[in-house]
């Protein structure tokens, strides 16, 4: 069965149930969570999508994101989906979130009510292949002069991420 996503008002209000391939060609707003995982060095896990996936193939982004599912919590959708996409699990909290729009040159849009959380790993993730090419440690302020510098290698929302909330990302 395909992935359902949470539509939400402006508000995270749920307003139902929508197929996530369905949401993404229509640009419905629904309900979806970044996660951001830092070392005690300051630095940022980041992960390169799989070379296969539907939209944003080989970019860079945060640690892991995806969609909650119906009677999830934020923060255990963040965790499974850290564990699936990752390998491993940490404790997460959640600092903010904000509404973005995000169309793709293949037809879809991203439109989220998107949920940021941070947690703290110290070790080597395990990666699964199906979802993530590669992955790395990079200081934040590196981060941050990257994108600025190379923003074709980002994810769009992981750009939108970063110039927004960059200081509660520093700070975690």
């Amino acid at each position: 069965m395909e992935e359902q996503v949470i539509l939400v008002d402006t508000d995270d209000q749920p307003l139902g149930l929508m197929p996530k391939m369905e949401a993404h060609e229509k640009g419905v707003l629904h309900r979806a969570f970044s996660v951001f995982v830092l070392n005690d060095k300051g630095e940022l896990m980041l992960q390169q999508r799989a070379l296969h996936k539907y939209h944003s193939p080989g970019l860079w982004t945060n640690t892991c994101c995806s969609h909650q599912r119906d009677g999830e919590t934020n923060i255990a959708a963040g965790k499974r989906r850290l564990h699936e996409e990752m390998g491993f699990v940490t404790e997460l909290r959640e600092v903010t979130s904000f509404i973005y729009k995000a169309p793709f040159d293949n037809g879809l849009t991203e439109h989220e009510l998107d949920h940021i959380m941070i947690g703290n790993f110290n070790d080597t993730p395990n990666i699964n292949p199906e979802e993530v090419a590669s992955w790395k440690w990079m200081d934040v302020e590196a981060v941050r002069d990257d994108i600025k510098s190379n923003p074709e290698n980002y994810t769009a929302w992981f750009i939108i991420i970063f110039e927004k909330f960059f200081e509660k990302i520093k700070l975690r």
